[in-house]
């Protein structure tokens, strides 16, 4: 069975002041999803689901299923902040997405074979989606997931700060923990984030990160909804908090619940995280279309 690609393309661009999920960066008005789209055809992906929300319906329509019809299968899912576990209590005010793990809960309807997950504003390249494709095809433990993982170096914006999850690696190549790291940036002084009690972190930028680049079984939904529900008894109330998946999972993987098999990439990562990011990537896009890697236009 091909396994299905879901594209997270349901945040807020709140740094970024837009749909950037959206936004044009290809000589044919491709958008950074189109280019992963487009890979993950290649890789062998055979279906792919979007979860998104509401206000964009209709841009997502137009743009990926009607373009995509006959290439791929598309679907695709809302993430809306009152798909919940029955019996909870949350604020009626709150109106930020639950996070990460949120968005691949609310897709259980949808998938039921393995299944990868990318952000829409992140461009990943050709290899990982090629290694991503070969692991779900062939790994055939049902509680063994992965990462594509990404030197932290490879994956900074010189605009600002960003957040990774920050991986520990056992001599067999899985994962021990990960920790979601807020504020890494580039400075003068290195690659710094903010510590406990106002000690910077200090980065080399040869530590292994994940870009949620994730390679799930569906046995990942119980996982998932276990650790959602705990979340929202803890948190309802917080208008803000979100529930990634890095936190999601870093508890079952240090309890023997699930193992997460690191495969490295390559890859140079770039992303449209802030607005002054994106003439980099509309160049990068360029220099890949004369290397031959894209065509001109995708569709």
């Amino acid at each position: 069975m091909e396994p299905t690609l879901l594209v997270l393309a349901a945040g807020m661009g709140t740094r970024y002041g837009g749909n950037k999920q959206l936004d044009e960066v290809g000589p044919a008005r491709e958008t950074i999803i189109d280019y992963s789209i487009y890979d993950a055809i290649r890789a062998g992906f055979g279906k792919i689901v979007f979860v998104i929300r509401r206000d964009i319906e209709e841009q997502v329509k137009e743009r990926f299923v009607e373009k995509l019809n006959g290439k791929i299968e598309v679907d695709y899912v809302f993430q809306e902040i009152t798909n919940l576990p029955e019996g909870v209590i949350v604020s009626p005010d709150r109106q930020k997405p639950w996070g990460t793990s949120h968005a691949i809960l609310v897709t259980k309807e949808k998938i039921n074979e393995p299944f990868g997950v990318i952000n829409a504003d992140d461009y990943y390249g050709v290899e990982s989606f090629k290694i991503l494709r070969d692991f779900l095809v062939n790994d055939i433990n049902d509680n063994n997931y992965c990462i594509v993982g990404y030197k932290l170096g490879n994956t900074l914006s010189d605009h600002g700060h960003v957040n990774r999850g920050v991986c520990q690696v056992g001599p067999d190549g899985l994962l021990k923990n990960i920790f979601e790291t807020r504020e890494i940036e580039k400075t003068k002084d290195g690659i710094v984030a903010p510590g406990l009690e106002g000690t910077p972190v200090r980065f080399s930028g040869d530590e292994v990160v994940s870009m949620n680049l994730w390679g799930f079984k569906p046995s990942c939904y119980s996982f998932l909804n276990e650790e959602f529900r705990n979340f929202i008894n803890s948190y309802g109330m917080d208008l803000k908090a979100e529930l990634d998946i890095p936190t999601s999972i870093d508890k079952f993987v240090k309890n023997g619940e699930i193992t997460i098999k690191i495969l490295m990439s390559n890859e140079r990562w770039f992303g449209v995280t802030y607005r002054e990011d994106k003439p980099f990537v509309v160049e990068n896009i360029r220099k890949m279309i004369r290397e031959g890697i894209y065509p001109a236009r995708i569709y």
